[in-house]
């Protein structure tokens, strides 16, 4: 392997095309900057721009003084969804229940929208109006608001929008999925930061903020995969060490804001430059209406609009008419209400049934999850679970940076008498299990 060239664009394009032939591979070290300028006898700021190049291009990755590194192909990562072709019981899809999800031909039924072009508003009137009065109480008064097609895609946006490939953004560890995915495909590096029952623990976060993450990824309600929400205190504890960070962008994803069961409760300073709160509607509505609000300071606005114009990828106006049609329905609401009231039943029959095993779990107030540590190899207990006729999710699917021993339980679609029945099979295999 040769690294020929004398400018930063030519030493990258070598790189580049060694990586493509197959004669550097994900996680292979380049030289140091020092030494492969003294090789290739340039400037070392020709070399370091050169990896500067290689990774703003997602093909290597800059650790200061652990060098440079070769990255592994973009991946799409694990997934939530049905498992199709199984016989198992799916307790791991993530999934709402379609029971309480609206009927597209009752949305439709009223009409569709007249056709939009090019250059119109992006937002449709009414659905803007909707969102201020879900903003108004937990945002600034300055706020902006945006949509974009889910959570996920706020989130992915957010980060490029004010970060560069290779800045660390803390997360609570475990992390959603999307959560990661979106980062690891940014390009971004996340730093997991760890939780207890009331949310991210503020001791945690302030090492992190120390050592110079740019971002904070939070999820005041529902977390998931754990069912945990922020309290008050909590709230106000991380909000005052964020203060003291000012230009680091804060995200708060309230993903689960539409069936949520305990209140918002703001972590976002006064002081904080940059910020958005993310709120989607495919967990109340059905994944197939990925939409979300996003209301942010007017800087961070107008960063998302360049990438939401008129002309390029804004939300489709059909899909903005549905969910108004359905935000603004009475039977929508009463369909919330009894997927909130019965999630939550079912959450607290299986939690029951575990303990009365005497299998302990985290406290959960929200979503449709339920979250249980394991004292033994989470994958030997998955197995022992599968052979008995029911899958689940390792909770290493949602590490960030410690190794996890548990289990991710939807709650959703159980059926009755399964709690107890999963119940009596998970203590089986705690049993047994090695």
């Amino acid at each position: 392997m040769k690294i020929a060239g004398k400018t930063a664009q030519e030493i990258s394009n070598c790189i580049r095309a060694l990586v493509q032939n197959g004669n550097l591979q994900p996680g292979d070290s380049l030289p140091p900057v020092r030494a492969l300028a003294e090789t290739l006898n340039v400037n070392r700021n020709t070399v370091a721009a050169a990896y500067k190049r290689l990774a703003k291009a997602g093909i290597a990755v800059t650790r200061g003084r652990l060098g440079t590194t070769i990255c592994a192909p973009p991946r799409a990562g694990e997934q939530e969804g049905l498992s199709f072709g199984t016989a198992l019981i799916d307790l791991a899809h993530g999934n709402p229940n379609r029971q309480w999800l609206p009927e597209p031909q009752s949305l439709l039924a009223g009409g569709l929208p007249r056709p939009f072009l090019y250059g119109e508003d992006t937002i449709l009137p009414e659905l803007r109006q909707l969102g201020r009065s879900w903003f108004n109480l937990d945002c600034p008064s300055d706020h902006e608001l945006e949509l974009t097609n889910g959570a996920v895609d706020a989130i992915e946006r957010l980060a490029v929008a004010h970060l560069v490939p290779g800045d660390q953004v803390a997360v609570e560890d475990p992390c959603f999925l999307g959560t990661i995915n979106a980062l690891r495909l940014a390009g971004m590096q996340a730093v997991g930061i760890a939780i207890d029952d009331e949310g991210m623990c503020p001791e945690a976060l302030k090492r992190a903020l120390d050592k110079g993450v740019r971002a904070v990824l939070i999820t005041p309600r529902a977390h998931n995969p754990t069912g945990c929400s922020m309290s008050k205190l909590r709230a106000n504890t991380l909000k005052e060490i964020l203060a003291a960070h000012p230009n680091v962008l804060i995200i708060v994803d309230d993903h689960f804001a539409l069936l949520a069961e305990t209140p918002y409760h703001s972590i976002i300073p006064a002081t904080t430059a940059r910020w958005a709160l993310v709120r989607s509607v495919s967990k109340g509505l059905g994944p197939d209406l990925r939409l979300a609000f996003v209301a942010c300071d007017p800087a961070t606005a107008a960063r998302l609009r360049t990438r939401l114009a008129p002309g390029m990828t804004w939300v489709s106006h059909i899909l903005q008419a549905l969910v108004g049609t359905c935000l603004s329905s009475e039977d929508v609401r009463k369909r919330l209400d009894k997927a909130r009231s019965e999630y939550a039943r079912r959450r607290e029959e299986l939690c029951n049934a575990l303990q009365a095993k005497g299998i302990e779990v985290s406290p959960s107030t929200g979503g449709f999850n339920v979250w249980v540590p394991l004292p033994k190899d989470a994958k030997d207990v998955a197995y022992d679970l599968a052979k008995k006729g029911w899958l689940v999710r390792l909770g290493s699917a949602f590490e960030v940076q410690d190794s996890i021993q548990a289990i991710r339980v939807t709650v959703s679609e159980l059926q009755d008498g399964q709690a107890q029945r999963f119940a009596e099979d998970l203590g089986s295999s705690l049993a047994h299990s090695p």
